[in-house]
Order: C-alpha cells, then sequence, then structure tokens
C-alpha cells in the first residue's frame, strides 16, 4: 500500500520551491508573460480599463491583511513621503499597466512583448533626462541598436510604413506605456525606505484610486465588462498571478541570487509569451520579430557592459 504524503513533507515541498532562486524567477517570467497574452486575449470581454482597475483593486485587497502590520510600522515614513509613492503608483503601477493594455486591445500580444523587452534601453535615456547622468559610449551604441530592433518591429520589417507613418496604433500605445515604465524605474531611487509589503500595497491601491474614473468613463462610453467564465478567470488570473505572487517571487528571487542574475530572466518574458500567444491566440510569428527582439537583446548586452543591477519590476 503507497505511503500517503505527510503534512511535513508539503510543507518541506513548498519551503524548497521558495529557496530555489530558478523555479520563482521562472514562475515570475511567466506570469508576466501570461498577463500580456491573457489582456489580449479578453479585451473583447474585459476592456483595458476595467482590467486594469479590477487588477489593482482585488490586489490591493488580497494583499492587505498581509501588509496590515507593517503598514502600521512604516506609517511616520508614509506620512513624510505620501506625494512620492502617490507618483511612483500612478506612474509604475497605474498608467503604465492602463496604457499596456490599451495597447494590447490594438495590437498583437507578440508585439507587445518584444516592444516590452526594449525597457532595459530606455531606462538610462530617462536617467539622462531627469538626472542629467552622461552616458557612456558603448550605451549609446546599444541603445541605438535596440531602437533598430523597436523600429523593426514597429514596421513590420518594411522601412517604408516608418517613412509613410503607416504604424500600428497599439504598438505606439506600448512604446508610451514602456516610457513611463523608464520614467517610474529612474526616479525609484527616490522610493522612500519602507517595507516592500508596504510599498506594494500603497502603489497598488494608488493605481486603484487614478484607474476609477478611466474605468468609469469607458462604462460611459458604451464599454462593459461582459459576465462570462473567459473574463472571471481573467481577472482572477491578473489580480493574482503578475501582481501578487509575481512581486513576492521575483523579490524573494533577487534576495537569494542578487540583481545581477536576476535580472538575465527578464527576457523570458517575451519567450514565453510568444509561445503562449502562439498556442494559445493563434498569433504568428514572423521573422521581423526575430530580426527586431535580436536587435534587442543585443543592443541590451551591449549597453550593460558592466552589468549594472536592474530596478525592481512590477507588471
Amino acid at each position: 500500500m503507497q505511503e500517503s504524503v505527510r503534512p511535513e513533507n508539503k510543507q518541506s515541498l513548498i519551503a524548497r520551491g521558495f529557496d530555489n532562486a530558478y523555479v520563482l524567477l521562472v514562475l515570475t517570467m511567466l506570469f508576466w508573460a501570461g498577463n500580456s497574452v491573457v489582456a489580449r486575449g479578453t479585451y473583447d470581454v474585459v476592456p483595458p480599463l476595467a482590467l486594469a482597475w479590477l487588477r489593482w483593486t482585488l490586489a490591493t485587497l488580497i494583499i492587505l491583511p498581509f501588509a496590515w502590520g507593517q503598514l502600521r510600522r512604516d506609517l511616520p515614513m508614509i506620512r513624510k513621503h505620501w506625494r512620492m509613492l502617490a507618483l511612483l503608483g500612478t506612474l509604475g503601477t497605474g498608467t503604465f499597466n492602463s496604457l499596456y493594455y490599451i495597447g494590447l486591445s490594438k495590437t498583437t500580444a507578440i508585439n507587445g512583448l518584444i516592444i516590452n523587452s526594449a525597457i532595459p534601453i530606455l531606462i538610462p535615456i530617462a536617467i539622462f533626462v531627469i538626472y542629467r547622468e552622461r552616458l557612456r559610449p558603448i550605451q549609446a551604441a546599444g541603445i541605438a541598436l535596440s531602437f533598430l530592433g523597436v523600429l523593426t518591429v514597429l514596421a513590420k520589417g518594411d522601412p517604408h510604413l516608418l517613412l509613410s507613418f503607416q504604424l500600428n496604433e497599439g504598438d505606439l500605445w506600448v512604446l508610451v506605456a514602456m516610457i513611463v515604465w523608464a520614467v517610474y524605474t529612474s526616479i525609484l531611487r527616490e522610493q522612500p525606505p519602507i517595507h516592500w509589503l508596504s510599498f506594494a500595497t500603497i502603489t497598488f491601491a494608488v493605481a486603484s484610486v487614478i484607474t476609477l474614473p478611466l474605468f468609469i468613463g469607458e462604462n460611459i462610453a458604451g464599454k462593459h465588462v461582459q459576465p462570462t467564465l473567459h473574463a472571471i478567470l481573467a481577472i482572477a488570473y491578473v489580480s493574482t498571478m503578475p501582481s501578487v505572487l509575481a512581486q513576492i517571487f521575483y523579490i524573494r528571487g533577487v534576495e537569494l541570487i542578487g540583481g545581477n542574475r536576476a535580472g538575465v530572466f527578464v527576457h523570458l518574458v517575451p519567450l514565453f509569451g510568444a509561445l503562449l500567444a502562439i498556442v494559445f491566440l493563434g498569433e504568428d510569428l514572423h521573422l521581423y520579430h526575430l530580426a527586431g527582439f535580436g536587435l534587442i537583446l543585443a543592443g541590451v548586452w551591449i549597453s550593460s557592459r558592466p552589468a549594472r543591477t536592474p530596478a525592481l519590476n512590477i507588471r
């Protein structure tokens, strides 16, 4: 007779998983990739701004009980730095996500994911503009190469589309979202010294507040959430997996192996996302996707010599 798995063995298995940075980081990237695919696949039953508001509202309610004690301890610092916390929540959580979801309602998930991979080259540009930190020549070369990759995806490999400005509207929304994320990441250095649970809860809550009027406006415009199982599953996924769990897993992964090594895993997002989009959405992978992604990766690799520690990513 087969011996049943005892509770302590189950607990040990969970503990071992939480101590394995590679498992945690791979799952994080899979969750983030799934966020893009779910947003693209459900925009007809869950409009983009509704998805953004529901995601951050539910994520706030989920994480709040776990963060309550830490929030109380951090309250003096929160009161002192509430303006910066409000700005970070507005930019990095609310605005970025809303723009990204709008873009994904108008372009393919694969396009959105590949443009997303240009984030590492947009961050040093934002830092230069905001803080006047000079770019090294090798960074400039890498940025130029990665930007060529972004243009390759935007133009679908056809330079004439660039010259005639016949670009996909959704791709441009995604690109603007990436610029917002780069600005957010560049000012994260001003993040108040509070616990990550407090920071996550506050930024989630700020995003919920600022996306509420956008969600109401979307409803007035006639775009409503359809009460289907498809919609319910999509909302449940984006408010848990790429929000709360990915946040916890990424922070733990960075804690275990460091930011430099953990940052490499971010490049799995477009890979996982492309596979998911092909399997679940029936999207096609074209040669210009591969060429653009290759140029972006090459530019990121060049511009990151010597390696930098990437900022915390909340997608």
